[in-house]
Parts: structure tokens; C-alpha cells; sequence
């Protein structure tokens, strides 16, 4: 009787900036992470959307450094409404409020 060898599985860290490629990618991620009302989610996901597009690249745009702008957008960041919209209009985004539905 031949026994069964175990294979071993490994797994790696799954990073959704790595998944964001497009701008319709952008823009569903943005629309998920509102629909949680999470405000540090949403943080964390702009966050995914700067690190798919370039770290170094936006915080030197936002004449930042790059440190800074990983701390600002790390779940223990609290950045200001200012870095965010300036972050926002860099990807070429903007906020839109709506009412909600009943």
C-alpha cells in the first residue's frame, strides 16, 4: 500500500495594490471601501491606490516625503482632510456626497 505524501502548501501576503491596475480598478475600490463606512478602511484603500501608483513618485507631487506619506495613510495615521483631497485630485479623483437612500 503506497501511503499519500503531504505536500506543503505555502501562501503568500496578498496585496490589493497589486490587483489595481486600471482606472475603473481605482474607482470600484474607492466605491467598495465607501459603501463599508469605515473611514480608516477608506484610509487604508487610498493608501492600496498611492502604493499601485508609486509611493515615492505621489509624495514627491505632494511635496511630501515618502515616510510621511506611509505614516499618514498607516491605520494608525491620521491624516488631514487637506493631504487627502490633495492626494485625491493627484490621482485625478474627487468626493461626492450623495444623499442616502432610506
Amino acid at each position: 500500500m503506497k501511503t499519500a505524501t503531504k505536500e506543503k502548501i505555502t501562501f503568500s501576503k496578498w496585496d490589493p495594490a497589486e490587483y489595481i491596475n486600471s482606472r475603473e480598478d481605482v474607482i470600484a475600490f474607492l466605491e467598495g471601501a465607501i459603501e463599508e463606512n469605515d473611514p480608516d478602511f477608506l484610509l487604508r484603500t487610498i493608501g492600496h491606490i498611492a502604493r499601485s501608483k508609486g509611493m515615492s513618485k505621489i509624495a514627491k507631487e505632494l511635496n511630501i516625503d515618502r515616510a510621511g506619506l506611509y505614516k499618514a495613510l498607516a491605520p494608525e495615521g491620521n491624516p488631514s482632510f487637506k493631504t487627502v483631497f490633495k492626494l485625491l485630485d493627484l490621482l485625478g479623483l474627487r468626493i461626492k456626497v450623495e444623499q442616502k437612500s432610506t
